[in-house]
């Protein structure tokens, strides 16, 4: 099962490297893994997606308590969340290929913010099946470069991490 875990922890050096080598000392896999202060300069929040049984949540869950730098977290995956990723992907955008480019941009609602004679960069934000929808719409050939960001996620309401 997927599990998106959110960690409000100190912002300090060093702490996303313990984070880190808890789950490969333990060869857990983290799919994604996005880190960034918070409104409190003092603290940062980490957003981590992993898989793995209810066992597997149990014991990264507890040994992610016992990390000093982890001051609270929750998994969003047990309620409801908004999650999203952002997408930057270069295309080629040449003759006929230019309209269908934009075309797909807007379908997908994604932005172009870079244009070339020969590219387009595009800008999407959304679920990761949005952007995974986004790419197979593409013919493979004209992608040129993709980075994406990883999942970022808050809980629904008032369904908050916060101390």
């Amino acid at each position: 099962m997927r599990h998106i875990i959110s960690i409000m922890m100190e912002n300090e050096a060093g702490a996303l490297s313990r984070v880190a080598g808890l789950f490969s000392a333990r060869s857990y896999n983290i799919e994604s893994l996005t880190v960034a202060p918070t409104e409190d300069a003092s603290l940062s929040r980490m957003t981590i997606v992993t898989r793995g049984s209810d066992e597997v949540l149990e014991q990264i869950t507890k040994q992610l308590n016992k990390l000093i730098d982890v001051v609270k977290m929750q998994d969003l995956s047990d309620g409801d969340h908004i999650e999203r990723e952002l997408m930057l992907a270069k295309v080629k955008a040449t003759g006929e290929h230019r309209e269908e480019m934009k075309r797909i941009a807007d379908i997908f609602r994604g932005r172009i913010i870079d244009v070339s004679d020969k590219t387009y960069t595009i800008e999407l934000t959304g679920t990761g099946a949005k952007l995974d929808a986004f790419l197979e719409a593409i013919d493979p050939v004209a992608i040129m470069e993709v980075v994406r960001t990883g999942t970022s996620g808050i809980g629904r309401g008032d369904r908050v991490l916060k101390i």
